[in-house]
C-alpha cells in the first residue's frame, strides 16, 4: 500500500473536493502496487548485493566444469546429484580450457565453480572455487553438496 500526495495535486490530476470548512483541499491517494514494489525491492536486492547474490539467493549456486570432453558423463553424474538435492547448478562442458570456464563462471558471479577431471572422477570429488573464500580444494562431492545444502538452510551471506 502507498500513500500518494503528488499524483492528486495540482501538477499531475488536480483534484479537490470541498473540506467541513467549505474550502478547496487537495485528497490523498491511496493506492496499491504490487508489481511496482515488487521490481522496486528486486532492484534494491541487486543493487545490494552488486549482484554477487549469496548462495541461497543465487539463480546459479553452482556451476561444474569439465577439464576435457573426457569427463562430460562424471560432470553430468555430479550435477543429477546436485539437481536432486535441490540445487540449482549449471555445466560447462564446452571445448574451451579450463582457465577461461573458470573466468566465466567468477565473470558471472556464480557462488561455486566445481571443476572436475580425472582425478575428481576417480575420487568422486570436486575440485572447488568459492567465488567468496577462492580456492577450496579437492572435496568429495557428497561433502561438498551437504555444505551447500547447509548453507542455503542458514541462508548464510
Amino acid at each position: 500500500m502507498q500513500l500518494d500526495y503528488n499524483l492528486p495535486g495540482p501538477d499531475r490530476f488536480n483534484l479537490e473536493y470541498t473540506g467541513p470548512d467549505n474550502k478547496p483541499h487537495t485528497p490523498v491517494m491511496i493506492h496499491r502496487a504490487p508489481f511496482g514494489s515488487f521490481e522496486r525491492f528486486c532492484g534494491i536486492l541487486i543493487e545490494h548485493f552488486a549482484a554477487a547474490f549469496p548462495t541461497w539467493l543465487a539463480p546459479e549456486q553452482v556451476r561444474i566444469l569439465s577439464v576435457s570432453e573426457k569427463f562430460e558423463e562424471y560432470a553430468r553424474k555430479v550435477e543429477r546429484r546436485f539437481l536432486e538435492a535441490g540445487i540449482r547448478v549449471g555445466v560447462d562442458l564446452r571445448g574451451e580450457k579450463i582457465g577461461a570456464k573458470i573466468r566465466d563462471g567468477r565473470n558471472d558471479l556464480v557462488p561455486y565453480l566445481a571443476v572436475v577431471g580425472a582425478k575428481e572422477m576417480e575420487n568422486d570429488s570436486v575440485a572447488v572455487r568459492s567465488r567468496k573464500d577462492g580456492e577450496l580444494g579437492e572435496i568429495a562431492a557428497a561433502a561438498f553438496l551437504e555444505s551447500i545444502l547447509e548453507e542455503v538452510r542458514e541462508r548464510r551471506l
